[in-house]
């Protein structure tokens, strides 16, 4: 070997030390949840969720999106849900609260957090997940996309199509998003060609999820009672005036808004929450 080639030979080699560790393959039945992005799937230790009964004001759709996880988990048809409506209202929290909720029941269920990026790389997580002895929710959290983002808009809707690869049954999309993302642009009278293919698209989009569920602000009592939920277990009394002026100066009165203010008198309390 020349010289040139020797120097070569010796480069690779630092290199290759250099080089990190190629990440073990995932395991998709040990973990209770995942985050796939354009690297691939990231296992997570634990699933961030509340429990379930912790979450006030939106009973209704607590019922159906368990009901509808709950048989997904059994292998019974279920349907992609699409949650949209007030921000802070709790739509991911139900999502990850009714998932670890089945978990700790017993139930054979994992959500995989789907990234933007991931998108590119939908059918791959497709395959992975196919064959395996488990439901997944594949949960795609506040989506949005700008005017005229058609690429996106397709892509969703091959995903909840199945494509040419097709979508077992343990696989269900679980989508959370605002009012003028998807449903309201759906409902807009159209008044020019763009403007009806821009309906044509949402609706088209809309129209894919077989449980769709709205969420609206809550009125007053409902979020005292969310702010109860939070601070009563703490051995702490609410003071209606002020929880009220918090909401007020934040300008929404929500359950995050709620959750905010329960973390301001816990912590002035020397609690954690």
């Amino acid at each position: 070997m020349s010289d040139y080639g020797e120097v070569l030979v010796r480069i690779a080699a630092a290199l290759e030390r250099l080089a990190p560790e190629p990440a073990p393959p995932v395991n998709w039945l040990d973990h209770p949840a995942y985050v796939w992005s354009d690297e691939g799937a990231h296992a997570l230790e634990e699933l961030d969720a509340l429990p379930v009964e912790r979450l006030c004001g939106i009973d209704a759709q607590k019922q159906a999106v368990h009901r509808n996880l709950e048989r997904l988990s059994s292998g019974a048809a279920s349907h992609d849900m699409l949650l949209w409506g007030a921000r802070g209202m709790g739509k991911s929290a139900l999502i990850r609260a009714c998932t670890g909720n089945l978990q700790q029941n017993g139930g054979e269920i994992a959500l995989v957090q789907v990234n933007a990026s991931g998108f590119a790389r939908i059918s791959q997580l497709i395959e992975a997940l196919a064959k395996r002895p488990r439901a997944f929710v594949l949960f795609i959290d506040d989506l949005g996309f700008d005017e005229g983002d058609l690429q996106g808009n397709l892509a969703l809707r091959s995903l909840l199509d199945g494509g040419a690869l097709g979508r077992p049954a343990n696989i269900r999309v679980a989508v959370t998003s605002n009012r003028r993302a998807i449903v309201q642009s759906a409902a807009v009278r159209p008044s020019d060609l763009h403007e009806r293919d821009e309906r044509d698209n949402a609706l088209a989009l809309a129209d894919r999820f077989g449980l769709t569920l709205a969420f609206h602000p809550c009125d007053q009592a409902t979020y005292l009672e969310i702010v109860r939920s939070y601070i009563e277990p703490l051995g702490l009394e609410i003071v209606a005036e002020e929880a009220n002026a918090f909401a007020i100066a934040r300008g929404n009165r929500s359950g995050r808004t709620a959750y905010q203010y329960a973390c301001e008198v816990a912590g002035a309390a020397g609690l954690a929450l």
